[in-house]
């Protein structure tokens, strides 16, 4: 099989390149390296079954010069950072949205007919508080990062309709695992580290939401692509556990022996959340995987320690 990822240099991205390298497919990572690392994938770099783009989505002509002849395209670019689309409303927009069109174009021009999409669960917005089912509505998103991934549905779903591709949309809980460059374990990690004796946290502490580890989700991913056929393939994936933030912390100044560290939160805003548009509590239901057979090896909490140590390494 031929695959085309999109952010394949990036934290999740590497994963899926290196799990798609295993098997034996062909694999082209297209990335602009704004926020994904070679370092993530340069051990496939001699390998003749590899190609590394490196291009931007928002460059529709090379886009679709580098989509020829693949399979698949599991499609993992995005804006890493949420809290960005605050500063510059067309982010989201951009990184999201219209990366998302330029993939679908592309894949109709060279009759590619299958993509994996990661999808969020912020597209849920703020909810009552219950395990969220993929058919959960209305569907209201609260950021302008989560009205993007919902917009990006849409697309696939038209695109899909129209002409004749099979979508597997999966809404993800906060992954987590090695090489995170991005997310709250690993900003808490750079801070204690620039400063063990303050540590400042975004919001109350009191922010839950399921943490899923890399390595469940790159099972994930791949088990709803071989085991579901319908035009539209739309799946949360996540444990059914759930980490607050306050638990994250304690976590974190246990395993870097920072007991005395003062920790100060920021109180958040309405709702909760770090920052506007921060969803403070998120479950996502992944029943509908777990019938199918998928099932995640770690709980929220083992995918959060598991990480913490990761990246303790990592950064050091």
């Amino acid at each position: 099989m031929k695959v085309f990822v999109t952010g394949g240099a990036g934290f999740i991205g590497s994963h899926v390149v290196d799990r798609m390298m295993a098997e034996g497919d062909q694999v082209t990572v297209y990335d602009n390296l704004s926020s994904g690392r070679e370092a993530f994938i340069k051990q496939h770099f001699e390998n003749p079954r590899f190609k590394f783009v490196k291009g931007d989505l928002l460059d529709p002509t090379l886009v679709t010069k580098s989509m020829a002849e693949h399979d698949l395209v599991c499609h993992l670019a995005a804006n890493p950072q949420a809290i960005e689309g605050i500063r510059n409303t067309r982010l989201d927009l951009e990184l999201n949205t219209i990366a998302t069109y330029n993939v679908l174009e592309a894949m109709r021009i060279h009759n590619v007919k299958r993509i994996i999409f990661a999808s969020s669960g912020t597209i849920y917005g703020e909810t009552p508080d219950i395990a969220l089912p993929e058919d959960y509505g209305p569907v209201l998103p609260i950021s302008l990062y989560g009205a993007s991934k919902l917009a990006c549905e849409g697309l696939i779903s038209g695109f899909a309709n129209i002409f004749g591709i099979q979508g597997w949309i999966c809404r993800l809980g906060n992954i987590v695992g090695p090489r995170a460059t991005h997310g709250v374990i690993y900003d808490l990690l750079r801070k204690l580290r620039k400063d063990p004796t303050t540590l400042e946290v975004l919001g109350d502490g009191n922010q839950t939401k399921p943490y899923v580890y890399v390595e469940d989700l790159v099972n994930g991913l791949l088990f709803c692509l071989r085991n579901s056929h319908e035009t539209i393939n739309l799946f949360n994936l996540a444990p059914s556990s759930v980490t607050s933030v306050k638990t994250i912390v304690k976590m974190i100044l246990k395993a870097t022996g920072n007991a005395n560290t003062r920790v100060r939160y920021t109180g958040g805003v309405k709702g909760g959340g770090g920052w506007p548009g921060d969803v403070s509590r998120v479950q996502l239901d992944a029943k509908k995987a777990y019938k199918l057979g998928w099932t995640p090896k770690f709980t929220s909490d083992e995918a959060v320690a598991k990480t913490i140590s990761a990246v303790i390494e990592e950064i050091e």
